[in-house]
């Protein structure tokens, strides 16, 4: 048990890393994406392209309330932002899947695990995302509710949580400045925030850097007072984007890592009693285990890390697929309480009204895809045959990210902002190429159905698979098979039977250019034979 806790504190600070590494490297990048004028299709496009970038839907819909205290976005737009966000959270953990490509059957459940978040944020955006453009009913429901609210702009937002027992260490080494990301979201720009100063020079305080003087993406503690590692007097945004990255790539290393010591570890007490005890606190009712994973997500403030916890117990077969259900479903209400601690020290109502949005906004989804059985199965369904995808060709999880997460909101993020322009032609190019895409939707959803695309894409996927392991078997056996080779030649002695033979091949050559010289001897041609040649013959 102690080597788990090991694993699972310094699994919980590679993902802490990596999203504090993704905030200071896409900050800038990140803000700007949450201005400018937004239709509801671009705000839930850019709630989603956010997180993504930040790693974090915590973060996100933090930013998000904060942004409508200040008047800078107004309500309708957070909301379908917060729907994005509650997309693009789920990214986390599918990335936490693949660290277990090395065995088919611990990627298909883990995927499949990891992949169920995904299904019940899209499906729960494809109903309640139109539901909400057509009649704004969760902006009507919450504003009826906050009505009498009184706006408490003394309180004090908290960490708490988990987070106070990571902090101590990813502290030393990074912190991000999320208020840099709120100036540029309001019409800032981060080139006001470089080059950093200290005042007086030379003295790395909070006080001295943050208070006196000017700080970047990456700030100081404002608890201790000291600065992290990665913060330099005098930086510039590109060299804070760089230590962005270097954290980014050192919370890829240290998950890897951990994930797989973790998975050792979990194998092993599969083989005790550990796994009955395990199953037994998992195999609850679902609404139990929802309460379960909303109070693990509120102590820990993510439920990107809830879920990524879970994804390898799934990969390894301690907890079902139907058992992490519910618990992905507690979590998404559990990360609601960062966004309500956002609008509890804002001094507007407004704040207050989106993060309750986002609240509703989970417990409408699970009330339609999770207390009827037939609902039930919808999203379960669909994991599993994500899960299914990757043991036909252990690629797909690549493609599943790039296409869900990137290729498909930046094609829709880009054809929404064509139907906001002025330009008459630019709304009709928007126009012909929705019905163009459209289209193709229905011309794939025909040719999947009813053409056997299915199976098609299957054999496809199935022989890319086995051109790999074929290449990885003769990659792994070929020296091996050089080594066995050799020892059979050496042992029949095929290597003097080539000597002998090389030797013959020699003798020929000389008698046939003996030959061929006498030929010419006979024709007179005495100039193309050597001298040598003919007193020989």
């Amino acid at each position: 048990m102690a080597f788990v806790l090991f694993f699972l504190y310094w699994f919980i600070f590679a993902l802490e890393l990596l999203g504090t590494g993704a905030k200071v490297l896409t900050g800038c990048a990140a803000g700007g994406l949450f201005g400018g004028n937004t239709n509801p299709v671009a705000s839930l496009i850019v709630g989603i392209l956010v997180t993504v970038l930040l790693q974090s839907s915590s973060t996100t819909t933090s930013i998000i309330v904060s942004l409508v205290g200040a008047g800078s976005i107004t309500v309708e737009p957070a909301i379908f932002m917060v729907m994005g966000a509650n997309i693009g959270t789920s990214v986390t953990n599918t990335i936490v899947a693949m660290g277990q490509m090395g065995n088919g059957d611990e990627l298909e459940r883990a995927f499949a695990g990891a992949t169920v978040h995904d299904m019940f944020n899209f499906l729960s955006v494809l109903v309640l995302f139109p539901l909400e453009v057509i009649s704004h009913f969760l902006a009507a429901m919450t504003a009826a509710i906050v009505r009498n609210w009184n706006p408490n702009p003394d309180g004090e937002s908290s960490s708490g949580g988990i987070k106070t027992i990571i902090a101590p260490v990813l502290d030393k080494i990074v912190i991000s400045n999320s208020k840099i990301i709120s100036s540029v979201a309001a019409g800032g720009s981060c080139d006001e925030f470089y080059p950093t100063e200290c005042s007086p020079s030379g003295t790395k305080t909070y006080q001295a850097c943050v208070k006196d003087g000017r700080v970047g993406l990456i700030t100081c503690n404002k608890h201790n007072g000291e600065c992290p590692l990665f913060f330099q007097e005098g930086a510039t945004q590109k060299s804070d984007t760089t230590s962005g990255g270097i954290a980014l790539l050192m919370g890829i290393i240290f998950l890897v890592l951990c994930l797989s010591g973790l998975v050792v570890v979990l194998k092993r007490m599969l083989l005790g009693a550990s796994t009955r005890i395990i199953k037994k606190a998992t195999s609850i009712n679902g609404y139990a285990s929802m309460l379960i994973g909303c109070g693990i997500t509120m102590a820990v403030q993510s439920s990107s890390v809830t879920t990524s916890v879970l994804t390898p117990l799934v990969g390894v077969g301690v907890v079902s697929l139907d058992e992490m259900f519910p618990l992905t479903l507690g979590a998404n209400i559990g990360t609601t309480i960062t966004g309500i601690l956002a609008a509890v020290v804002s001094d507007t109502t407004t704040a207050m009204q989106v993060a309750l949005a986002h609240l509703f906004f989970n417990v409408f989804g699970i009330i339609i895809w999770y207390p009827v059985p037939v609902m039930r199965r919808v999203p379960i369904a669909g994991a599993k045959a994500l899960g299914r995808y990757t043991r036909w060709w252990r690629g797909f999880p690549f493609l599943y990210i790039a296409f869900a997460f990137v290729a498909v909101p930046c094609l829709l993020l880009g054809l929404s902002s064509l139907f906001v322009s002025e330009s008459a032609a630019l709304v009709c190019l928007g126009v012909i190429l929705l019905i163009i895409l459209i289209l193709m939707v229905a011309k794939t959803v025909w040719w999947w159905f009813r053409k056997d695309g299915a199976a098609q894409i299957e054999a496809s996927f199935k022989r890319r698979q086995h051109k790999k392991d074929v290449h990885d078997r003769l990659v792994d056996e070929w020296d091996p098979l050089v080594r066995s080779v050799k020892a059979l030649k050496e042992h029949v002695g095929f290597e003097e039977e080539e000597e002998v033979t090389k030797e013959a091949k020699d003798e020929k050559d000389v008698s046939d250019g003996t030959d061929e010289q006498l030929e010419d001897v006979g024709k007179g041609n005495l100039e193309a034979v050597p001298t040598v040649s003919i007193l020989s013959a």
